[in-house]
């Protein structure tokens, strides 16, 4: 699943770069005079695959191809996430930079499922009340980084614990519901966060964001 996300992910971005450019044999899809979006093929793929493993729970190589099949459903889906938000053609604007963003932070996501990691606590030998203490609270500090911005920090630290902690510790990004919320016009807290992300910031992935998005 994994490994057809990401060769799908990275052909679809190829593909769109190509029709954008006037290149090759690739066109948009119309259909009554309606652009049909590459997103619409892949919630199909993801319905598909998904009902198919619910009700026949496929074995073996069925198995697999089902797995790859949702591989490339959410990667044809995922990579118009900005649509989602906008109800809008965005895809190369500044906004679509949000749908590489999301394909990336799944990516991390099943990096972590491959290694092992649960956001679950599945060890027999523990309480199940402390096990759900733990997860309840390791919760709590997830969505709190994720409300501060720190959206891909709060995500693995649903499978990293202190991860999670880490992040609701640091000072939330400008403009995240948080910093609206607590961080009051002219405060310290607000100025502090405007130094630490200025509106001309770079991530460490913005490289990578740049060979599929564009250069900002």
């Amino acid at each position: 699943m994994l490994g057809a996300f990401v060769v799908a992910f990275v052909v679809t971005r190829v593909v769109t770069r190509l029709i954008r450019a006037g290149r090759g044999p690739f066109r948009d899809i119309s259909v009554g005079g309606v652009h049909v979006h590459h997103q619409v093929f892949g919630i199909f793929l993801l319905l598909g695959t998904g009902a198919t493993a619910l009700v026949f729970r496929p074995a073996d190589g069925w198995a697999d191809a089902t797995a790859v099949g949702f591989g490339i459903g959410a990667a044809l889906t995922l990579d118009e996430f900005a649509l989602w938000l906008r109800l809008d053609d965005v895809y190369w604007g500044p906004e679509g930079r949000r749908s590489v963003d999301a394909v990336l932070v799944a990516v991390v996501v099943g990096l972590l499922l491959l290694a092992g990691f649960s956001p679950f606590d599945d060890d027999p030998d523990d309480g199940s009340l402390a096990a759900v203490l733990v997860v309840a609270v390791n919760l709590v500090f997830a969505v709190a980084a994720i409300l501060k911005g720190r959206t891909l920090l709060g995500i693995c630290g649903l499978f990293v614990p202190l991860l999670a902690l880490y992040a609701t510790c640091r000072v939330a990004r400008p403009g995240s519901p948080w910093a609206r919320r607590w961080y009051r016009p002219g405060s310290r807290r607000l100025a502090k966060s405007l130094r630490r992300f200025p509106p001309d910031r770079r991530n460490r992935w913005d490289p990578v964001v740049d060979l599929f998005a564009g250069p900002r």
